[in-house]
């Protein structure tokens, strides 16, 4: 997959927040209409002590929609570009992930990103901005809260509180605070590009199979970290014969 639209990744944080309110009204917060047969997982992870000696390591996951079977796994590495700044994750994680990206040999129709969407102050999150540059539907799921107001929902499995920002008039809806497990810490959800809150919640549901984290980003999360397809594999023929 190639980005559909690029920019220079280099710029300074103030050149990089102007950058994000310029591309704010391109978001499109719709649904496509057709179901997905292809969705992927990606996550970042960063080592090193200080960001100009740090690496961050992307990986990409392709799983069959229906079954969540695991069909591809991509990595990158590649020196940090940017340094950890609240807000600006896009810029110190999407380089690595386009070089992925373009490693892949299917096109996915969805993506679910370790990171948030629109849930934030200028409504372009890592999920946002991804979905932009690669003209793809996208998911942010983030494990931490980041921006906004939310009650924290339910014990159940499937419940879920609104995450709101309190300074427009009315309250902006921005995403979810989504249980995925009974009696675990609940997810932050919330629509990238070309997705709504009620279709990110229903294709987080389905891909959540009994962790706190999706199916995609666990999996991403792990491969980042070295597991290989084959692994994955296994792991999902073993988790489909004990379901049988």
């Amino acid at each position: 997959m190639k980005p559909k639209a690029n920019h220079r990744w280099d710029l300074t944080p103030r050149e990089a927040r102007q950058l994000q309110e310029t591309l704010r009204p391109q978001l499109v917060l719709k649904p496509p209409r057709q179901h997905p047969q292809l969705v992927a997982g990606v996550d970042v992870s960063v080592t090193g002590p200080r960001w100009r000696e740090a690496t961050s390591k992307a990986a990409v996951v392709v799983f069959d929609y229906a079954t969540l079977e695991p069909l591809e796994v991509v990595t990158a590495s590649m020196p940090s570009p940017f340094p950890y700044v609240p807000g600006l994750l896009s810029f110190r994680e999407i380089p690595v992930l386009l070089t992925a990206f373009q490693q892949l040999t299917r096109e996915v129709d969805l993506v679910m990103v370790d990171g948030h969407g629109y849930v934030h102050p200028r409504r372009l999150g890592i999920a946002a901005h991804l979905g932009l540059v690669l003209d793809v539907p996208t998911i942010g799921c983030a494990k931490t809260h980041f921006f906004g107001q939310w009650d924290e929902p339910a014990e159940a499995a499937g419940s879920y509180t609104e995450i709101v920002d309190p300074s427009t008039k009315p309250p902006e809806v921005l995403g979810a605070v989504l249980r995925t497990r009974e009696s675990v810490k609940s997810m932050f959800i919330s629509p990238g590009h070309r997705m709504n809150l009620s279709t990110a919640l229903e294709h987080v549901m389905w891909c959540s199979t009994g962790y706190r984290l999706p199916e995609p980003t666990r999996r991403a999360h792990q491969c980042a970290a070295g597991k290989t397809l084959e692994e994955l594999h296994t792991d999902w023929q073993r988790a489909t014969a004990h379901h049988k």
